[in-house]
């Protein structure tokens, strides 16, 4: 099991919570960075808005390909799988930004597609906004023109969204025997979503939810990969931490972090995000008060507890956890200390 974290761009992941005590500012997430690799974490996951999802539109939200660039160049270890919505980047030039940033890394890039649901967002900011199935056909040509101009010495491509001729890259990303490209993460419940994840990215990512939901999804993904004749893909789960020393003082801080007040800006995108996803299932404004479905992953209770439940991942199949924290440095640091322990010990390897 790797662990990884999602990086507080938006200065926090509760929606009721005014301020978490982690702001989003460059000093902060550089300082969260750099203690992530020492504590052990393998990843952190940058997500990509303009606009503050869990805060409210008018707080501050970092841009998230300047901030991978600047945490490349300091930082060792740690993969930077950075988000990236096709209708906001032009594919060729991502392509040549995303091999750059690679290479001052040294090779520790990643991407995670996400086709865009907030359609105010792109009002604002001049963009198209497609239709969800109309999102993935875009994607699905981006996806094309990036991995072409990734491996191919010239590239040509015309498609109904994106037209590049004789384009070159050069340097390519760095390329490793097991690593012929950076890697691509992501995530969707659709039909859609799910047939193009399978057939042109190696690795699918889940919002929260139990091990054996989870495992299902994995199964028939893995199903859906195999009868595209590809290897198998990486599977993540987002989950949301609350470690403490009893499990009644853990409900405790669940009760807190979810007792809803729909006045709160962080709920103002709640149906726009609805409207423009494909769920397969309902989420509640409770579930919705934590980002990614993250309580729904169940990681909530003593050290022992939280490490059960990452045993149950690991033998559902996920490669990858991405977790949240709040606040999330001091939490980050007590699951390194009190949770991994726990399950990376010989008995605990599956």
């Amino acid at each position: 099991m790797r662990f990884g974290y999602w990086l507080p761009v938006f200065g926090g992941w509760l929606r009721n919570v005014e301020d978490e005590g982690m702001a989003a500012e460059w000093s902060y997430v550089r300082r969260l960075a750099r203690a992530s690799e020492r504590a052990g974490f393998d990843l952190t996951l940058i997500a990509e808005l303009n606009l503050n999802d869990i805060k409210g539109p008018e707080a501050p939200a970092l841009d998230a390909w300047s901030t991978a660039a600047a945490l490349a160049a300091v930082t060792d270890r740690l993969e930077l799988m950075v988000a990236v919505r096709p209708t906001f980047h032009s594919p060729a030039l991502l392509a040549k930004q995303a091999a750059n940033i690679d290479h001052i890394s040294g090779g520790r890039l990643s991407l995670n597609v996400v086709s865009s649901w907030w359609a105010e967002e792109a009002r604002q900011y001049g963009v198209e906004f497609d239709t969800h199935d109309a999102r993935y056909a875009r994607t699905a040509e981006w996806l094309a023109v990036v991995d072409g101009l990734w491996k191919e010495r010239q590239f040509t491509f015309a498609g109904k969204y994106y037209h590049v001729e004789d384009a070159i890259l050069e340097p390519k990303p760095v390329r490793r025997p097991r690593r012929p490209r950076p890697t691509i993460y992501a995530g969707g419940e659709s039909p859609a979503a799910k047939n193009l994840i399978a057939r042109t990215c190696d690795g699918y990512l889940m919002h929260g939810d139990p091990p054996e939901r989870v495992a299902t999804k994995v199964q028939d993904m893995q199903r859906l990969r195999e009868s595209n004749g590809l290897t198998p893909l990486v599977f993540g789960v987002a989950g949301y931490v609350v470690c403490r020393a009893t499990e009644a003082a853990a409900q405790r801080e669940v009760a807190r972090i979810t007792d809803v007040h729909q006045s709160a800006a962080g709920y103002a995108n709640y149906e726009q995000w609805l409207a423009n996803t494909q769920l397969e299932q309902r989420v509640s404004l409770e579930d919705y008060s934590v980002s990614n479905r993250g309580l729904m992953a169940g990681l909530t209770g003593t050290p022992e507890q939280i490490a059960d439940r990452v045993r149950a991942f690991d033998q559902a199949g996920v490669d990858l956890l991405l977790l949240q924290f709040s606040p999330q440095l001091e939490e980050m640091e007590r699951f390194a200390e009190e949770v991994m322990p726990l399950v990376t010990e010989p008995s605990a390897v599956r």
